[in-house]
């Protein structure tokens, strides 16, 4: 199903940043919050910033033929004129998510009253974070969690240190993957292949809301209106033009979405992303933030939501662009930054697909792992 083109957000305008050395109330005071338009019509492509109307007096016959078979993911217009995309196949991945959420597998489920760990590397670490109690591959190997099942987060069941934390674990190792054969699946007792195909894009994105979902459906949790979800959230456009410091901050479930938001700045558009706990940047961290510094924080609920405003008002206090983005959930939480990732890669000039390792380049010569080419 091709998504909306338009699904328009309204920001609130920020209060004026309070001068430095006055006292900040952290009870009031309003931020830059990402909201749905009530009015939003799906059917209505929106150009921002055009306001003048043409009116014609007589008829224009317009032919069917010549139209663009562009990928739906492929924006023709962006802001007031025609802006060049460029194709990749990030942008594929992030466009082909519902679709391939609705084909994740929901037949399985982990053994009643089982002890469970999850562990994973990079992208797939943050999506082992979204089924509970999970530990990096690293520190599973360093010290191996005690548990009755180890699940396992791997792209194609190959990650060397997450291969290594199933062997040293002493329980049963269900894997969640794209692929059904690999070096992990071999030692697995269950493997769940989360993906219709292997994520050709190493900026991994459906890959990684694929993986969640099948997690929460090993759970036994309901996974069935993901798809719809992740259709809309779709329709959004984040404007670009991040500057060189940007801060993603969440708690309690929004901590991986956190981690993984920052990671895909960072690997699709060159941006240096940090991701915070929220409590942790009110302790210390601050000390370094200042003006020019961009902030996402995640709002969550309850005593985080609460956290979250305190944060806000803290760093409006320095002079921080802050935008509160309401959560919901980590398959569709993602979305908006897949969308300001592919968006800011696109006013970089940067191709997202390699994130960082096109052969030759000094970060390929350096891992001595480069993109494949062709």
């Amino acid at each position: 199903m091709v998504p909306t083109c338009e699904q328009r957000l309204r920001t609130s305008t920020s209060a004026p940043s309070p001068k430095r050395g006055t006292k900040v109330d952290l009870d009031t005071g309003e931020d830059e919050r990402l909201e749905p338009a009530e009015d939003a019509d799906a059917r209505l492509l929106e150009i921002r910033g055009v306001d003048s109307v043409v009116d014609v007096t007589h008829r224009i016959d317009v032919p069917e033929a010549d139209v663009l078979a562009l990928d739906p993911g492929v924006r023709r217009h962006r802001g007031d004129g025609i802006d060049g995309v460029m194709p990749s196949e990030t942008r594929t991945a992030v466009f082909a998510q519902p679709q391939w959420l609705r084909d994740v597998p929901t037949d399985r489920r982990l053994p009643d009253g089982a002890a469970v760990v999850h562990t994973g590397c990079g992208t797939s670490f943050h999506a082992a974070q979204t089924g509970g109690r999970a530990v990096q591959a690293l520190e599973a190997v360093l010290d191996p969690p005690e548990g009755d099942v180890l699940v396992c987060v791997s792209h194609e069941g190959d990650t060397a240190l997450t291969l290594e934390a199933a062997r040293a674990f002493s329980g049963e190792v269900w894997l969640i993957t794209g692929k059904p054969s690999s070096p992990l699946a071999e030692l697995a007792t269950e493997v769940i292949v989360a993906t219709p195909q292997v994520e050709r894009s190493w900026c991994h994105t459906a890959s990684y809301t694929c993986a969640v979902a099948a997690l929460d459906s090993l759970h036994g949790r309901d996974i069935a209106w993901l798809p719809g979800a992740v259709e809309s959230a779709l329709g959004a456009q984040p404007e670009p033009g991040l500057p060189d410091r940007v801060l993603v901050a969440g708690a309690g479930r929004d901590w991986p979405t956190a981690q993984e938001a920052a990671l895909k700045l960072r690997e699709g558009a060159g941006v240096a992303a940090e991701p915070f706990e929220t409590e942790q940047l009110l302790h210390g961290y601050l000390a370094a933030v200042g003006p020019g510094t961009r902030a996402f924080l995640l709002e969550g609920e309850g005593r985080a939501a609460e956290r979250a405003a305190e944060l806000a008002a803290v760093l409006r206090a320095l002079e921080v662009d802050v935008t509160v983005v309401p959560t919901r959930h980590p398959v569709v939480d993602i979305v908006w930054f897949q969308l300001l990732t592919l968006a800011e890669a696109d006013a970089r000039g940067i191709d997202p697909d390699p994130i960082g390792r096109a052969p030759g380049s000094p970060l390929a010569l350096a891992t001595g792992s480069a993109y494949p080419s062709g």
